[in-house]
């Protein structure tokens, strides 16, 4: 399957969500690339959108490969590669201490003017452009899992079967609308599939802060 861009992908992951309209869903996205989508899903869906921010640990001497993932509250997911790809111990802790300084400066740069919307009790989706390991995911869900939402849901557009599986089992839903064998990266899925700025992550934040208030 290939998505013309992240917006027709959106649509198609709100069609498969349409269970959930009127339900007022919490749509959280994973930053930067998910959240004008997270938007867009939470528009169909008539729900609110927020950020759910976690950081990929990368391996040592490639960033871009995630050996692990942690969350807000300095959980981390290890991933069972982790050692194979030379994350050792110290290695580990190094990489945690570093990437939650950064999470807590994106924290403070995304919702400066509110805390985080609240997800006990709520319908929860979580929602990324594509999986390939499924680290950050992982992760993101957890961090919810502990906030107890009332149903959590995993939606992505594409990633391997085998990520698809070992993800299933941290979320009460799993919507995946592709799952190639041949899987290779996200953006082969993706005929137009540019990065997303900070910039931008923050003007569609503070939209929907100022939707929110205008609803409240």
């Amino acid at each position: 399957m290939m998505f013309t861009d992240r917006e027709d992908a959106a649509r198609s992951l709100a069609a498969r969500l349409a269970q959930y309209r009127g339900k007022n869903p919490l749509v959280l996205a994973v930053p930067r690339g998910a959240v004008p989508m997270a938007r867009i899903i939470a528009e169909e869906l008539d729900g609110e959108v927020d950020v759910v921010l976690v950081r990929k640990l990368g391996a040592p001497g490639n960033p871009e490969f995630a050996v692990g993932a942690i969350d807000e509250s300095g959980w981390a997911y290890v991933a069972p590669h982790a050692a194979a790809a030379g994350a050792g111990a110290q290695y580990l802790e190094r990489e945690k201490a570093r990437q939650l300084a950064i999470l807590r400066e994106r924290r403070a740069q995304y919702t400066p003017v509110r805390p985080p919307l609240d997800p006990a009790g709520r319908i929860v989706i979580v929602v990324d452009d594509g999986l390939a390991t499924g680290a950050t995911m992982i992760a993101a869900l957890h961090a919810l899992r502990a906030k107890r939402p009332a149903r959590l849901v995993c939606a992505v557009p594409v990633a391997p079967p085998d990520t698809v599986k070992r993800v299933r089992e941290f979320a009460d839903e799993m919507i995946c609308l592709d799952a190639p064998e041949d899987f290779y990266a996200v953006g082969q899925y993706y005929a137009r599939f540019p990065q997303v700025s900070d910039q931008e992550v923050i003007a569609l934040l503070r939209a929907e802060t100022g939707v929110a208030h205008h609803k409240a």
